[in-house]
């Protein structure tokens, strides 16, 4: 942690002073430099109903959903970097972190830009929306288990944009996460692609295959697989987006499978005998902007974490309204109607107000 300070608060330094001497004063190690970030501040209530005496559960916190600064700059020639830290206290890390640090060369970068270090990982739809542009608060459930870990440490190329036919992602990862060093020699195989046919429509796949070790380690690796589809569609104001996932965990002997949490952190372990463990999920959700930046939106999720358990599914319903005060700041509220199979009252009322710089 102390180490990270001091690499992040040398990076804002070196920002400043390149910047502030960019007429060519003084020679430095970079052309365009740039530090972003943002910060997403909630309140939450909690729905949880009421005990056995009949005295309410409800519980309401004010938290820092996500607190990010970083710098993103270009080095002569074909040089790019990347830098973004976690400052919020509520992840699941409980501490600052790197959350992304890569260098790119982009000499072919319309058709194949390579990039090393951490990043999100090139799978699922709305798993590469930035936390920043979301049309809800949060992610959907099957996006948070079966496209995590959400950032991974590897190599990365992709190529395309909105104004090719086809953009494409491929990588390997070392599957373990973020700020983890690789437990095993193999390495995760993580792609997806999207095709623009006409004007407003997109259309892509994902796909993930990796080994993880078993709690046995003279049993053979646990062999994870994971793929999903994804339509994208806008009318003027109007938006439409959905993605099915699926997912299948070969375990060779009773493990530790991770549970994910806000932005792909692992919030603790489900142990799983051996077998073959099937899970999916979908979302879709549709948005329309109106002329007073006003944005209501209705999202569906469900997800059903054991195809071998008819208890294990929850659906949710969010209903949002997005409020948007300028180009830079912006206002969510989001009511999310929980239905899980066990009937647990847990229902939740968000109010997020965003800042980008």
């Amino acid at each position: 942690m102390v180490k990270l300070k001091y690499l992040f608060t040398s990076l804002f330094a070196l920002a400043f002073v390149i910047s502030a001497n960019s007429q060519g004063c003084v020679s430095g190690g970079g052309d365009v430099v740039g530090v972003h970030g943002f910060i997403q501040s909630e309140y939450n209530y909690y729905m949880n109903g009421t005990d056995v005496n009949g005295k309410s559960l409800n519980q309401s916190t004010f938290n820092i959903n996500r607190a990010r600064l970083g710098v993103v700059g270009s080095i002569p020639y074909d040089i790019d970097y990347y830098v973004m830290i976690e400052y919020s206290p509520f992840t699941p890390q409980n501490k600052v972190h790197l959350l992304d640090g890569y260098v790119s060369y982009t000499r072919f970068s319309k058709w194949a830009k390579i990039s090393v270090g951490q990043f999100k990982s090139p799978f699922s739809l709305e798993q590469n929306t930035a936390c920043s542009g979301l049309y809800t608060v949060n992610r959907s459930e099957v996006v948070s288990q079966l496209a995590g870990p959400q950032r991974d440490l590897g190599l990365v190329i992709n190529g395309g944009s909105d104004t090719t036919l086809v953009q494409y992602s491929v990588g390997m990862m070392n599957g373990s996460g973020m700020n983890v060093v690789d437990d095993n020699r193999f390495k995760d195989v993580v792609g997806r692609v999207v095709f623009n046919p006409i004007n407003n429509l997109k259309i892509g796949g994902s796909f993930k295959y990796g080994k993880i070790n078993p709690t046995d380690n003279t049993k053979p690796l646990n062999e994870i697989l994971r793929y999903g589809v994804e339509l994208q569609y806008k009318l003027q104001n109007f938006l439409l987006q959905s993605e099915y996932l699926m997912g299948s965990d070969k375990l060779h002997s009773a493990s530790q499978v991770p549970v994910y949490g806000g932005c792909g952190g692992i919030v603790g372990y489900e142990t799983k005998q051996p077998g073959t463990y099937k899970k999916s999920g979908f979302w879709v959700i549709g948005s329309y902007m109106t002329k007073w930046n006003l944005e209501p939106t209705v999202k569906f999720d469900t997800y059903m974490a054991d195809h071998a358990l008819s208890n294990s599914r929850t659906n949710r319903i969010t209903l949002g309204l997005n409020y948007y005060i300028n180009d830079y700041a912006r206002l969510q509220m989001n009511y999310i109607n929980a239905q899980e199979s066990a009937g647990i009252a847990n229902d939740r009322f968000i109010v997020q107000l965003q800042a980008k710089f």
